[in-house]
């Protein structure tokens, strides 16, 4: 599948993101392939857990901005649509399949990439691994379940700090706060990640969805109502200004606008 790698590891399935060059980023084809990876998986009776990693240096840095450029020039009106279409069923899937699912944190985990470890059920992160919510930033808000997720894992009052200041962290501090995790070197990373889904792999799968159920439970709201205030910010000239001043490596100036 193009910008992803499926592996199968006893009963248990690894899914790498495999866009390296790019960090990982997500464009079309990669949100493509990752979400056909994870409906395999979730309707295979024989997967009882599922790994979720990036290749190289990087976990995720979240939404392909040269990709999201160009779609904000040809169509601002439906350049949002994405996040319906593709984030939003990814972390439905990620959340909600009735299996667990091991978040490996490589490295850089951003943005969508950040909501995309915080679906996921247990987490190991690189001890280097730079995190962030990144979306204020080009004058956006939370996608990708990023609102319920992140609250649940550091409270409402640390949550609204991180995505209004935007500014990065380390998983060090995101455990203090309360993320559930382990952090380890970062060449410890991949073999604790397939360590610990073949662990889960042999577990009580039923109970394990019961679970993930009774977590779920308000996320189907929050991902409705960001994907609606998602594309109305699509609209406004900070979120243009803000695309372009990064691609630029300039820093933005927003006017509220």
């Amino acid at each position: 599948m193009s910008g992803v790698l499926v592996e199968r590891l006893g009963a248990a399935t690894v899914v790498t993101l495999d866009r390296p060059r790019r960090r990982n980023a997500l464009d079309a084809a990669a949100k493509t392939a990752l979400r056909t990876a994870l409906e395999s998986a979730a309707a295979d009776d024989d997967v009882r857990a599922v790994l979720l990693t990036g290749s190289g240096d990087a976990f995720c840095v979240g939404q392909d901005l040269g990709e999201h450029a160009e779609a904000l020039r040809a169509d601002p009106a439906h350049a949002f649509d994405t996040v319906e279409r593709d984030y939003a069923p990814i972390v439905r899937l990620l959340a909600t399949m009735d299996k667990p699912v091991v978040a490996a944190v490589n490295g850089a985990c951003v943005g969508a990439g950040l909501a995309l470890a915080l679906a996921c059920d247990v987490r190991i992160f690189a001890e280097d691994a730079a995190l962030a919510t990144a979306f204020t930033a080009i004058g956006l808000t939370c996608d990708s379940g990023l609102t319920a997720t992140l609250s649940a894992a550091v409270g409402a009052s640390r949550a609204r700090e991180l995505v209004l200041l935007g500014s990065s962290f380390t998983p060090a501090e995101a455990l203090a706060w309360g993320v559930s995790g382990t952090v380890l070197p970062r060449a410890e990373v991949a073999a604790a990640g397939r360590a610990l889904v073949a662990r889960l792999a042999d577990g009580p799968t039923a109970a394990y969805a019961a679970t993930k159920r009774l977590f779920a439970a308000d996320l189907h709201r929050v991902l409705a109502a960001e994907a609606r205030e998602q594309a109305a910010l699509g609209l406004t000239a900070d979120h243009a200004a803000a695309v372009g001043a990064f691609l630029a490596k300039e820093k933005p100036v927003f006017t509220g606008r």
